[in-house]
């Protein structure tokens, strides 16, 4: 059985740090709080391949099937019988793999950022902030409860905010951390709602009892939640699809993606942890951790997320195209593989061959971590050495920031699933799965993975090919901090496709193989390479080609550079709708109607206490008139009383 101290030891270490940077790190750590904070994680890693390696290898299968154990569980609200608020700690396939993956990822940031970030005048509480912000997405993948996972949930939001406006200072990172925390608190209403649905009709909030009642065909738990509906759609689907909306805030998935490119005014370091790797895949964590209801009970929500995963891959692909910013080009790469990551759970199915999509999602999480975060990196040492995010501003860098262009080419050659990196592997396992269950979403995938492959390296040969390189004034490439975790980011990149990710991760926690079929591949890889050279022959060299294109092509490139103006969509119904047409009325109706009632009833005090306070004179005279007309008035009233 798992350690209990160790488990809880994974979460606390950064939570510890960040009390401790947070509350002394300047008086007491100052220019070491990088370290400590980066020591705390590192144990915390260690901790984590300890856990990982004991789950999977000692005491996590039985019969061949890997358990779900809650090693740790203790009371906390309690409603009823059977319903309460627990703070537990789940282990699992996924949870397993979540926790080596977040803390990880984190460690190399914190690396990282000992370079980047020196010098900053809040560096201690750029530590703080990076120590709560792991803290809570260990707490929420660790989570045995569905009510603890969003209380979590909400803290990552936090961490979230704070890190985007760490430059408190920049107007536009204020901007894009109030809309970061304003959009994803509207899709967490529906996550809200979605809980106590759920929790109503299957009498729990414990993740596995809560699985078990809903998809057990006997259950009267899930007989009510199926037969009971409203406007014609069940209330476990109602329950389901409003769990999938925070989902898709966090996951910024079509149409509340609005949020993550944004968020990239903060630190570039933050965007590889947060925006790549670990926050916004927790929607896909938890669609994954409710897969079972999903498969075997609402296959329509399952439909939904197909589509809506499908629609977001594409339409942040074509973006990614026309984007001139090289971290927003990689945020709605993020975005395009968050899609992938959803649809290859909507079209898989529960258990065995049938839930290749499941293991697939999970397996490309896993590898897109690794690349993903090189990206974001590589484009921090790009940005540490000209100063800029604009591609106008670069080009010819592969000289001048050798390891950087190493790192960063094996990182493109994974996302555009070119054999034999580790995108490759994980990305045939999704098509497979979708050319297998519904070949629409096959073919609207395979064209995103062209996409894929095509904006990648646009953005690859702008940044070190494509023109002769500028005279930066710079005093290197960033040193060893910087260095190391690109280039173990890169190893993992391009060898972690071999890992048989089949026979540690599943949708019923049973051994499988991921098939591979050369044959199907040829297609994918085809696109790919096709992909590459186009984006050599518009961009290894300065030569005009790509603004002829977009010249021709003016309306749909304008339509795609601004963003299919969704966001201006968002704008218009905020400012003309909400705002004139129920905001303005509102605040009418507060001033004159609710203010002006209450106002009357002062004023109607104030009047009458006017009139009357000459009574309380302190005139003896006038208390013994008062008193007079009292007696006087009780004795005739005395006698009508005896009269009548």
């Amino acid at each position: 059985m798992p350690n209990v101290i160790i488990l809880v030891l994974i979460p606390f270490l950064p939570l510890a740090s960040f009390l401790i940077l947070g509350l002394f790190g300047k008086s007491i750590f100052r220019n070491t709080s990088g370290l400590a904070g980066t020591l705390s994680l590192f144990v915390s890693f260690l901790l984590s391949i300890y856990t990982s390696f004991g789950y999977f290898f000692e005491y996590g299968k039985a019969n061949g099937i890997y358990q779900k154990l809650v090693p740790l569980k203790l009371s906390w609200l309690e409603f009823s019988n059977g319903l309460s608020i627990d703070m537990g700690i789940i282990l699992d396939p996924i949870s397993v793999m979540m926790i080596m993956v977040v803390t990880f990822i984190s460690l190399m940031v914190h690396i990282y950022s000992l370079t980047y970030m020196k010098g900053e005048e809040r560096f201690s509480t750029y530590y703080s902030y990076l120590s709560l912000f792991t803290f809570s997405m260990l707490g929420l993948v660790l989570s045995s409860n569905i009510f603890q996972i969003y209380i979590f949930w909400e803290l990552v939001g936090v961490s979230s905010f704070l890190l985007i406006g760490f430059y408190y200072n920049k107007p536009s990172a204020v901007a894009a951390s109030k809309k970061a925390f304003i959009v994803t608190r509207f899709a967490d209403l529906g996550f809200l709602i979605g809980i106590l649905v759920l929790s109503f009709y299957s009498g729990t909030l414990d993740f596995n009892t809560l699985i078990q009642r809903l998809t057990s065909p006997g259950s009267g738990e899930l007989k009510t939640a199926v037969t009971t509906s409203f406007l014609g759609i069940s209330a476990l689907n109602w329950g389901l699809a409003l769990v999938f909306m925070g989902g898709a805030g966090k996951s910024a998935l079509f149409p509340l993606h609005i949020w993550l490119p944004d968020a990239m005014e903060g630190p570039t370091p933050v965007s590889a942890l947060i925006h790549a790797a670990t926050m916004v895949v927790a929607g896909v964590y938890l669609v994954a951790r409710l897969f079972p209801v999903l498969a075997l009970s609402a296959p329509e929500v399952l439909e939904l997320i197909t589509l809506v995963g499908v629609i977001t891959a594409l339409i942040a692909a074509l973006i990614a195209c026309t984007q001139t910013d090289i971290k927003r080009v990689l945020a709605y790469s993020t975005m395009s593989q968050i899609g992938f990551m959803m649809f290859a759970l909507g079209v898989s199915g529960y258990g065995g061959s049938n839930g290749i999509g499941f293991t697939a999602s999970m397996f490309h999480l896993f590898t897109h971590a690794l690349f993903k975060a090189l990206l974001f990196l590589g484009a921090g040492s790009v940005i540490h050495y000209v100063h800029s995010n604009e591609m106008k501003d670069m080009g010819g860098l592969k000289k001048h920031l050798p390891i950087t262009h190493i790192t960063f080419l094996i990182a493109c050659l994974a996302i555009a699933g070119v054999p034999p990196f580790s995108g490759f592997f994980s990305k045939e396992g999704i098509l497979l799965a979708a050319y297998e269950h519904n070949p629409a979403v096959f073919w609207l995938a395979l064209a995103t993975s062209g996409l894929t492959a095509y904006y990648m390296f646009r953005l690859y040969f702008r940044i070190f090919w494509y023109k002769a390189s500028q005279q930066h004034k710079h005093h290197g490439e960033g040193g060893f901090a910087m260095m190391l975790p690109l280039i173990l980011l890169a190893v993992g990149a391009a060898v972690a496709g071999f890992i048989p990710f089949g026979r540690f991760v599943s949708s019923d926690g049973s051994l499988l193989t991921l098939p591979f079929h050369w044959l199907f591949s040829i297609a994918p890889v085809t696109l790919g390479l096709l992909g590459i050279f186009s984006a050599m022959v518009l961009f290894k060299k300065e030569n005009g080609k790509a603004d002829q294109i977009s010249s021709f092509m003016s309306r749909v490139y304008k339509l795609v550079y601004h963003k299919f103006y969704v966001d201006e969509i968002y704008l218009f119904i905020t400012r003309k709708v909400l705002f004139s047409m129920v905001g303005r009325p509102a605040a009418w109706i507060d001033r004159n109607i609710i203010d002006g009632l209450v106002n009357l009833s002062g004023a109607t005090t104030k009047a009458v206490s006017e009139r009357i306070k000459v009574i309380q004179s302190g005139k003896v005279q006038h208390y013994g008139l008062y008193f007079l007309f009292g007696v006087i008035g009780l004795g005739v009233l005395l006698i009508y009383v005896i009269k009548f």
